[in-house]
């Protein structure tokens, strides 16, 4: 069966660009094309297409927006952000906010339709410039569960203090001090931040906080480089 997508982009040449890419291949129907945020919320939930190729600047509601309620309102259909800035902050943001890879619009249409394809499997993909910060390993194609990211408003600010100390190896008696709170209150803070992260032990705390660029690796981590240039 053919893969449905909806495309949502506020310029004409650049959906119909898109729709003869993906129509090329043989593989990828396309449901619907949106030239704003609204209309795509609106044929979204029409349509339910299997994939979302969504630009973030749009007018009426803005692709982040848009991505919001289409997560929500859409839990089976997979978002794939289209942007013009290989930004990694951003891509980040719009991840923690149901997105399930970013990609910059200088892609070229064989990478396209590589990230639809992985996107349709269950994977995360990601453009190369964006890649090479966000996944350690130098993968643009990983598993969602192995990327745990959220927003930067989900912890609040002394959360995150106490979130960079235990991944910088501190005991909570030492996070204490370096606050000045109690130890009682640091146990309160250290597991809310577990609870919401969904993470229960130290190592994995510790790799979260240094995929965010909360903190640095262990300096025995350091010297790792991605496996491309």
């Amino acid at each position: 069966m053919k893969t449905r997508v909806l495309l949502a982009d506020d310029h004409k040449i650049v959906r119909e660009a898109l729709e003869m890419i993906l129509k090329s291949s043989g593989d990828f129907e396309v449901v619907g094309a949106a030239e704003d945020g609204r209309q795509a919320i609106d044929m979204a939930k029409k349509h339910a297409p299997d994939v979302i190729l969504l630009d973030l600047m749009m007018p009426v509601i803005d692709g982040k927006t848009a991505l919001r309620e289409l997560g929500r309102s859409l839990p089976k259909t997979r978002i794939l952000v289209l942007s013009s800035y290989a930004d990694e902050g951003q891509a980040r943001e719009c991840v923690a906010r149901g997105a399930v890879g970013y990609l910059v619009k200088q892609t070229a249409a064989s990478e396209l339709l590589q990230a639809m394809r992985e996107t349709r499997r269950g994977n995360v993909y990601f453009s190369q410039s964006i890649a090479r910060s966000m996944v350690q390993q130098g993968k643009n194609c990983v598993e969602l569960s192995r990327l745990k990211l959220t927003e930067a408003a989900h912890l609040t600010d002394r959360e995150k203090q106490v979130l960079e100390l235990i991944a910088a190896g501190y005991p909570n008696k030492g996070i204490a001090a370096e606050l000045g709170i109690s130890i009682k209150t640091v146990e309160k803070h250290r597991q809310q931040v577990m609870n919401k992260l969904n993470i229960h032990e130290v190592a994995g705390i510790t790799r979260h906080a240094v995929s965010q660029g909360i903190t640095a690796p262990p300096a025995k981590t350091a010297a790792v480089q991605p496996a491309f240039q």
